[in-house]
């Protein structure tokens, strides 16, 4: 982009005081600009704008209804199960992982997918995710893609680290790694913050973008070229996460859904998941912080809380539906944020209160689109333990106890006598390649063909 094509595109939009240190910017930094101002998507920037005037997020009229949620019985889970596998066997399914995010809450310096989680190997979130799909890969003799979504912040680190892990064993030609978009974040008055008098500061785009980053990727394009109808989602934080499940792929199947969510009940009335719900007869997602205090400690006749299921990011979409959506522009979300802004003297300043607008996407956005929306529980002990914080809740310490604990429920169904502290712990360190065994039925099988042999 040259200068005058730069000038006129933000003077036509309002943005001219973008280049107002120009004057004094080297000539590395006036290209790195040139490029930043070239990226910048003026559409979204208006509907920013927009939100901005308004104040806030636009907030649906209606009383939500939790949306029904289906328990799989024994049989219904083993046609599930048929229907699954045979989608697998065909070679039409695709696994997304978002993992734009980088580790720092947990003291890590690296994408967060790079932070060593293995109870005995410490092997990375990564390797848990990847070894998964080449589990699933040869168990149904297809090349299962897995396509990474990075951030502008972690792309170059995780790319090295599969590198340096040699994909995990995966093909290098079946991984496909593609950027996040990043979005400005704008003052009070509307304008494109600089937080540097060469430097637009920049965020990452929300996991909504996902659908928009797949497709200026090429990687709808590659699902396509592949002939996958199904696709897999989640988030890189989950190392418990039963990836493309086969009795949730062969749901979702049966069911003909766009889009089908795990959901697990509420260890409390205040965690901070999200819950499908119905509303003015289409189906959406309330956030934690969306729902009111009554509506999070509202009870059933039975006792049970009314918003009882939340979700946790584990979804399936069918290929046409990810292409529609990936058309069509994600409600905005506005997040007030503390923001390092360059004074008009061309100095940074670092806020102490807030002093701008970050805006995202989300991808459950998407559902009130959706034809056939399937919600599915799911057991969390089985499923779910996120890397979330340092301490606590949601922590390194939690996700290793509940992956041993998983473990350990595997080898003891297969006879294996487990040794357990006074909290019923496993007491000693406890960890099963998901190459080897992807569930306590192939466990048992190998165990049994190793005694046998």
């Amino acid at each position: 982009m040259t200068l005058e094509r730069a000038t006129d595109v933000l003077n036509r939009n309002g943005q001219g005081q973008v280049l107002r240190f120009w004057d004094r910017l080297n000539g590395a930094q006036r290209e790195a600009l040139l490029t930043q101002i070239a990226s910048l998507d003026f559409d979204s920037l208006t509907r920013m704008r927009r939100m901005l005037e308004a104040k806030h997020d636009a907030v649906p009229a209606g009383e939500p209804c939790p949306a029904d949620v289906v328990t799989l019985t024994a049989a219904a889970r083993d046609a599930a199960v048929a229907r699954g596998e045979a989608e697998l066997r065909a070679g039409r399914v695709g696994v997304l992982l978002v993992a734009g995010g980088q580790g720092s809450r947990l003291g890590y310096d690296g994408p967060k997918g790079a932070y060593a989680i293995g109870p005995v190997s410490d092997a990375p979130l990564f390797y848990y995710h990847a070894r998964k799909v080449l589990a699933l890969s040869r168990r149904h003799g297809v090349r299962m893609p897995l396509y990474i979504m990075t951030s502008d912040a972690n792309d170059a680190a995780t790319r090295a680290c599969f590198e340096q892990h040699g994909f995990f064993g995966l093909s290098r030609a079946d991984v496909f790694f593609f950027m996040q978009g990043m979005w400005p974040a704008l003052d009070a008055a509307g304008g494109i913050i600089l937080d540097a008098p060469g430097h637009l500061f920049m965020s990452p785009d929300g996991h909504g973008g996902t659908l928009s980053a797949l497709a200026a990727s090429g990687g709808l394009a590659d699902m396509e070229r592949r002939g996958l109808t199904t696709v897999f989602y989640f988030q890189v934080d989950n190392p418990l996460v039963e990836v493309a499940d086969p009795a949730f792929i062969g749901l979702h199947l049966l069911e003909t859904a766009d889009i089908s969510i795990k959901v697990c009940a509420k260890r409390d009335p205040q965690e901070g998941l999200g819950v499908v719900v119905t509303r003015n007869g289409r189906c959406e997602m309330v956030e934690y912080t969306e729902l009111t205090a009554e509506q999070k400690n509202r009870r059933t006749s039975t006792g049970d809380l009314t918003f009882n299921y939340g979700s946790v990011a584990i979804h399936v979409f069918s290929l046409p539906f990810l292409k529609q959506e990936a058309t069509r522009p994600l409600p905005l979300h506005l997040a007030h944020k503390k923001i390092p802004t360059c004074a008009s003297d061309g100095t940074v300043v670092k806020p102490e209160t807030n002093t701008g607008t970050k805006f995202e996407k989300f991808i459950f956005d998407v559902l009130p689109d959706a034809r056939k929306v399937v919600t599915l529980a799911f057991d969390r002990a089985e499923e779910f333990s996120p890397v979330k914080n340092a301490t606590g809740a949601d922590s390194p310490a939690t996700c290793r106890r509940d992956l041993q604990a998983k473990w350990a429920r595997w080898l003891m169904q297969a006879g294996v006598t487990i040794p357990t502290d006074a909290a019923g712990q496993p007491a000693l360190r406890l960890e099963i390649d998901p190459l080897y065994a992807l569930n306590a039925e192939e466990l048992l099988k190998k165990l049994k063909r190793k005694a046998e042999s």
